[in-house]
């Protein structure tokens, strides 16, 4: 086995160029990422951008034709390793066997990792199927199969946490009830890489995004930076005092506003010109009713940098 190089040993997981290839497609080409103790980091790309791909090489289930990966200071893949103990995974299409029940499910695979069952009574409250333990998991629903797949993923308080789109199938109430769980571990230390499609509930409960095309990593950082990189407008949405909308139109000609609704003018800006086109904007006094800032959502950002052609590799 290689030696890990000591500086890689603080990250959770440290991605060095990695590559992995299938015939002469490459499923995942010349990523370098790194993923920090403490940190929720949002994997975001299309079907077949290669995410998947990653969590595997992570895994150790499979392993790359190029490039290094360290997981918790040590190489991926050794089922003997006390590190692998340490990670918990929650694929997207999570299957259990229909006849046993969800207590019976969890124990085995507490015993997998050499949990004590009391830690499964824990869980399963945690995620809500307390009731429903002793039920057999062939009459559970698509929620509470992936509630039940959490607690999988949960056991032993990993320190390395990766989730395959794991809110497929719950509802607001629940989606909320697991976020929460999320930032709990994040406080307490442990690395979380979640991958979803469900862009707008990823905005504030993640502290950083990556975007993956075609196998490429094109975009790393935080939510600030990404708008940054993505240059996309922010929005001025203004709402105007009866019987003003036309003088007010005239006023601000030069920042080309669109009709919105009713009485309100859109006005579109560079990021860089956002305070002068706001003094512009509150020097026009009570012409202005009420006035919104819109940002760039992570479904603009998102669309940005996946619609284009894959520009240069990004290392974060």
């Amino acid at each position: 086995m290689n030696a890990v190089p000591a500086t890689e040993t603080a990250n959770a997981v440290t991605l060095s160029g990695i590559g992995k290839r299938y015939g002469r497609y490459w499923a995942v080409d010349q990523v370098s990422l790194a993923l920090r103790p403490g940190e929720r980091l949002a994997l975001l790309g299309h079907n077949g951008a290669g995410k998947t791909t990653l969590m595997k090489l992570m895994l150790g289930l499979i392993r790359p034709d190029v490039g290094t990966i360290a997981v918790l200071g040590e190489p991926p893949g050794d089922a003997a390793s006390p590190t692998r103990r340490a990670i918990g995974f929650l694929p997207e299409n999570v299957t259990f066997h229909d006849a046993m029940t969800g207590r019976e499910t969890l124990r085995f695979y507490a015993r997998l990792k050499h949990r004590p069952d009391r830690e499964c009574r824990t869980l399963l409250d945690r995620v809500g199927l307390s009731a429903a333990a002793d039920h057999r998991v062939g009459t559970y629903s698509k929620g509470m199969r992936q509630r039940l797949g959490l607690a999988q993923a949960l056991l032993g308080d990993p320190r390395l946490l990766l989730l395959d789109e794991p809110t497929t199938g719950l509802d607001p109430a629940l989606r909320e009830a697991f976020y929460a769980i999320i930032s709990d571990l994040a406080a307490g230390g442990s690395a979380v890489l979640l991958s979803s499609h469900l862009l707008t509930e990823l905005e504030e409960r993640t502290d950083r995004i990556a975007v993956m095309n075609q196998g490429r990593l094109v975009a790393a950082g935080t939510l600030d930076q990404l708008r940054a990189d993505a240059g996309l407008p922010i929005e001025f949405r203004l709402r105007i005092a009866e019987g003003r909308l036309a003088p007010v139109a005239d006023a601000l000609a030069a920042l080309a506003p669109r009709r919105g609704g009713p009485l309100e003018l859109v006005v579109a800006c560079a990021p860089a010109d956002k305070m002068a086109v706001l003094r512009i904007v509150t020097g026009l006094g009570a012409d202005i009713g009420d006035l919104e800032i819109v940002l760039p959502g992570l479904d603009a950002i998102y669309t940005r940098f996946t619609a284009d052609a894959i520009p240069g590799e990004v290392t974060s």
